[in-house]
């Protein structure tokens, strides 16, 4: 689609190096990496991912989801994933976008929105769809922005606002609705990933996280899982390996000073974890990152 090879083009004019890049739209970065990396832990953060060009597999839980070019990825839940580029070349680099949604600029469109038919109760909340026309046309109206400094504080804000239109009156739009919702079991479940994220370092049982929510034990276990696609405890452990490896790696912590910082009693026990989730031992593992040319490029 010429849409999409516009977008490609918007954004490597505006992605010099390989990583992040933040533009001046306050919500809206670019991807750009010129070779395939290793998998990378992450926290997503609700928001859209729209691939231009290569491909890059994110994993979560049991869940595999691929992106390709025109495909996009919403987030609805600050979730752990381990994401990779699988293709990508110094002629033909991995290109995408990646916008944060606006809690306030989304309620008060999802007022205004008719809900799509085919509802699901609690949707996973994480999912990777085609983008339509509409959506790629929309898209390609942010980026040009970045190319017309004097019109960007007017039309920035109606170009994401479009976006978000697009995607709540699409297949996603009841997931989209879950982002606002402030009542039900979704709701309750983006309460229980809240709390979770905040207190990760601390010890906490399934009952304490159940009355934290109002839910019972065995409703948040069966909704939890529904929707991030691990349990709680497991979404813990990986907040907790995933907060270690970047103390580590950021901070050139030792392994015994990050497993007791992160709530591990033992750091025979946190190694073992490390080692089982990431597939090599601390030490070994923070070598072979520091060594890896797509290090920069966490997707």
């Amino acid at each position: 689609m010429e849409a999409l090879a516009d977008i490609a083009a918007v954004i490597a004019r505006h992605t010099s190096q390989d990583g992040f890049q933040a533009t001046a739209m306050e919500r809206l970065t670019l991807v750009r990496s010129s070779t395939v990396t290793m998998p990378m832990p992450n926290v997503y953060r609700p928001q859209l991912c729209l691939v231009a060009q290569g491909r890059k597999d994110v994993t979560m839980g049991e869940r595999l989801f691929r992106y390709s070019p025109g495909r996009y990825g919403i987030v609805t839940y600050d979730l752990p994933a381990l994401g990779h580029v699988v293709e990508a070349r110094p002629d033909k680099p991995y290109l995408c976008l990646y916008l944060d949604f606006d809690p306030v600029m989304l309620g008060n469109l999802t007022l205004r929105v008719p809900l799509p038919p085919g509802a699901a109760s609690v949707p996973t909340g994480k999912t990777v769809s085609d983008a339509s026309a509409s959506l790629l046309d929309a898209a390609l109206r942010l980026l040009r922005l970045l190319d017309d400094p004097a019109a960007l504080p007017v039309l920035g804000p109606l170009a994401e606002q479009e976006i978000l239109y697009r995607l709540l009156a699409g297949p996603d739009g009841a997931r989209m609705r879950h982002i606002t919702a402030s009542q039900g079991r979704v709701a309750e479940i983006g309460r229980a990933i809240a709390w979770i994220g905040k207190n990760f370092r601390e010890r906490f049982s399934i009952e304490r996280l159940a009355a934290e929510v109002g839910m019972s034990p065995s409703s948040l276990h069966e909704h939890f899982r529904a929707v991030t696609a691990i349990t709680p405890l497991q979404f813990q452990k990986q907040l907790r390996l995933q907060d270690a490896r970047s103390l580590m790696l950021v901070q050139d912590l030792d392994v015994t000073t990050v497993a007791y910082r992160v709530g591990y009693e033992s750091p025979t026990q946190f190694s073992r974890e490390y080692r089982r989730h990431f597939g090599e031992p601390p030490a070994r593992d923070i070598a072979r990152l520091r060594a890896s040319p797509g290090l920069a490029v966490m997707v």
